[in-house]
């Protein structure tokens, strides 16, 4: 007996199954033979959603926090290149190789 490739399936189609076992309409082993999915395949699937549907209705929880941002770091890498925008201008300039700000 040759085994199945593994497949993998979309979120969509998890989310149909795990409704469906939800609503109870039809045994597990309909649903397998209907879906063409193991029976504790839709188990898993029908318990994930049940634990992950809290996180629809909150929405502080379901939000990740932006990341913390450094703004003293960020001050520093400003000046720095501030202070490199600065020195090269004044360099160009010196050269004449600085187009004029007429032309």
């Amino acid at each position: 007996m040759s085994r199945r490739p593994r497949r993998n399936h979309s979120p969509a189609f998890k989310a149909k199954v795990a409704l469906a076992a939800i609503r109870g309409e039809r045994t597990l082993a309909e649903l397998a033979e209907q879906f063409d999915v193991h029976p504790n395949q839709i188990t898993q699937w029908r318990t994930q959603l049940l634990e992950g549907a809290s996180g629809v209705f909150g929405a502080a929880a379901a939000v990740d926090p932006a990341p913390a941002v450094d703004v003293k770091m960020l001050h520093a890498k400003i000046g720095e290149l501030t202070l490199e925008n600065d020195f090269l201008s004044g360099a160009l300039g010196k050269a004449g190789l600085l187009p004029s700000a007429g032309r």
